[in-house]
């Protein structure tokens, strides 16, 4: 199989996500990595475009996850974002998403934390 792999990087929204009140009622700026994994030979053999990967429609999956819903866990939000990945586009073989959020409350000076997750396609048997 050939792989390509396409990268989003740095996207950034203003969300409400957290554990703290404080931080689902006033929101703050989340930053995400996309690395999707694409098997170009099922696209190539048959010169398909809707076997292709859009990433505007990947972008949009991606903003769609951040804003539905409020997570109190980043961990969570990462792990949706790739479901929503891997369920929408069958040529995405493995997705792994980051997601960084800058200047955490942690009592102290942090650039940020980040948590990656990643998420493969499982093969019907």
């Amino acid at each position: 199989m050939n792989y390509t792999i396409i990268r989003i990087q740095n996207a950034r929204f203003y969300a409400y996500h957290g554990v703290l009140d404080a931080e689902r009622m006033s929101g703050g700026l989340f930053e995400i990595d996309a690395e999707l994994t694409c098997d170009v030979t099922a696209a190539e053999a048959e010169d398909n475009l809707k076997k292709t990967l859009d990433y505007e429609q990947a972008y949009k999956f991606i903003k769609e996850v951040v804003s539905s819903k409020r997570f109190y866990l980043i961990e969570s939000l990462a792990y949706n974002i790739a479901q929503k990945i891997i369920e929408n586009f069958s040529v995405v073989q493995k997705v792994t998403i980051k997601v960084r959020k800058p200047s955490p409350p942690l009592g102290g000076l942090t650039d940020y934390v980040e948590v990656e997750h990643s998420e493969y396609r499982h093969k019907a048997t």
